[in-house]
């Protein structure tokens, strides 16, 4: 024999004519196997060995008991035959006492071939995966995970597209976070094993993205089996390396389109009705409420890998989300049907700013975010918004190179104000609720401002007495949702009273 024959291994294989243990050890292991009509023809074996019989399993207990008796006697460690399901009770707690693996088959040939393949014709095999690989290209695949997908259906095992860092594609199964970290991504081909799992991976030859392997792998696989898969892994991946070049050809002119159209409806403000019959033929959203973001940036780097990163981590915002690329960096937006409440709008900032946290990992980013805006034209504005605030976040480490155009998180802003048309819409914004609730809250806070916030010189400055004053400052805190006694919003909150009385 040329290899040793595992449990675990033939459960592994795709093809063993319905194989399924009954009763005895699950690490059973055999140096032999040995194909039978009947028990009645099976010779004595000094080694471990797999006794795989054409004929069922006798029906009464005593019958059964005899059999696994005598199967002990000569030699075998093992039997296989259809059935076997059916044993008493009895009967299995003998197998479990003998150390007899019991095993049922439907199909004891298709069992029989499978034990020679893995344990004396290595050959055979790897032609057998190779034959099954070679029809996975028998039908065009639309994209990269729905090859994979043909492949790993047809092989029998899962696959996956890896880098050193993630899992990009998979198929047929999950990769084991341990089996990616014990893959050497040095060699042509590589083994490895973690986690009861084991891969086979060869490195894929793209000259467009560095650094990638197509593993094959699964649970249980023997040596025989793993060196199998990686000639099976090797016949694939130059159709895998074609087609990710397939999809990155695709993929840039789909997202050159997309970044002209995003371009060309930001220029028109949202007015222009072929510009928003294009953006819905897309599958863009601009009805309803939105949420600008942009990400630009500190330095240089490659717009696409980014744009790929933040589609990634958009998953987890929760929301209907559109991004495409703009200039040295992305832009994009969350879009909601109706108004979302204030909480679910901090809730989604609160996740971009996640996502800021998360790609600046591998990006060096600055992001702004726009405040939540209505309709066609409110996107246009929301993003302008977004662009302005990554603008200003560029320059501003202190804030994480993030900064955020809303009532919450405007101080950032105007902190680093420029005079830019931008700004002073957001200050309005900010002061609306002042406005609203009427014609006198206002001016009182500007001038607490003004005066330093002392309530005496603003009670003498405006004629009133100081408990008014007072009492109107509380009111402006709990409109505007923020604390005048911290400096900083104190002045950023001056310098929009200050933007919108200029105007």
């Amino acid at each position: 024999m040329s290899a040793r024959l595992s449990l675990a291994g033939l459960q592994a294989h795709p093809d063993t004519g319905g194989l399924r243990r009954v009763a005895g050890p699950e690490s059973a292991a055999w140096d032999d196997v040995v194909v039978e009509p009947a028990e009645g023809d099976l010779l004595p074996r000094s080694a471990p060995t797999l006794a795989v019989l054409m004929s069922a399993a006798p029906e009464t207990p005593w019958q059964q008991d005899a059999l696994l008796r005598r199967i002990h006697e000569r030699g075998y460690r093992g039997v296989a035959m259809p059935r076997a399901a059916e044993l008493d009770p009895g009967a299995q707690r003998l197998a479990e006492r003998l150390g007899i693996c019991v095993l049922d088959v439907e199909k004891p040939i298709q069992l029989a071939e499978a034990c020679w393949m893995l344990v004396q014709a290595q050959d055979a095999l790897t032609l057998a995966h190779v034959r099954k690989v070679a029809r996975s290209f028998e039908y065009t695949a639309r994209d990269l995970p729905d090859l994979l997908r043909q492949v790993a259906a047809n092989l029998g095992y899962a696959v996956a597209l890896v880098d050193e860092t993630a899992v990009l594609h998979q198929a047929g199964g999950e990769l084991d976070p341990e089996l990616l970290r014990a893959i050497d991504f040095r060699p042509w081909v590589d083994f490895a094993r973690a986690g009861g799992q084991a891969a086979a991976s060869v490195r894929v030859d793209s000259p467009s993205r560095p650094g990638l392997r197509l593993v094959v792998f699964g649970d249980g696989l023997g040596e025989t089996q793993l060196a199998s898969l990686s000639v099976a892994a090797e016949v694939a991946m130059p159709a895998i390396a074609a087609r990710i070049l397939i999809d990155e050809v695709a993929e840039v002119n789909d997202v050159s389109a997309s970044s002209a159209l995003l371009r060309d409806f930001v220029d028109a403000r949202g007015r222009d009705d072929d510009v928003e019959r294009r953006m819905a033929e897309r599958g863009w959203r601009t009805a309803g409420h939105h949420l600008g973001f942009r990400m630009v940036g500190r330095g240089r780097l490659d717009p696409l890998r980014l744009l790929r990163a933040v589609r990634a981590g958009l998953a987890g915002i929760g929301a209907e989300a559109h991004v495409t690329t703009a200039g040295r960096g992305v832009s994009g937006w969350l879009a909601f049907s109706a108004a979302p409440p204030p909480a679910a709008v901090e809730r989604h900032a609160q996740g971009l700013r996640a996502l800021h946290g998360e790609i600046a990992r591998s990006f060096a980013v600055a992001t702004g975010v726009g405040s939540l805006q209505r309709g066609p034209q409110g996107l246009a504005a929301t993003l302008d918004e977004a662009a302005d605030a990554a603008r200003i976040a560029a320059s501003r480490s202190a804030t994480g190179w993030f900064v955020r155009v809303d009532s919450l998180g405007l101080e950032q802003l105007l902190l680093a104000w420029t005079g830019n048309d931008t700004f002073v819409p957001a200050a309005a914004s900010l002061l609306a609720p002042l406005d609203d609730a009427g014609p006198d809250l206002r001016p009182t806070l500007s001038a607490y401002l003004d005066h330093e916030s002392s309530l005496v010189a603003t009670a003498h400055a405006l004629n009133l007495h100081r408990n008014t004053v007072a009492l109107r400052i509380r009111r402006v805190q709990e409109l505007l949702g923020l604390d005048l006694s911290d400096p900083e919003t104190r002045l950023a909150v001056h310098l929009a009273c200050r933007a919108v009385r200029d105007r």
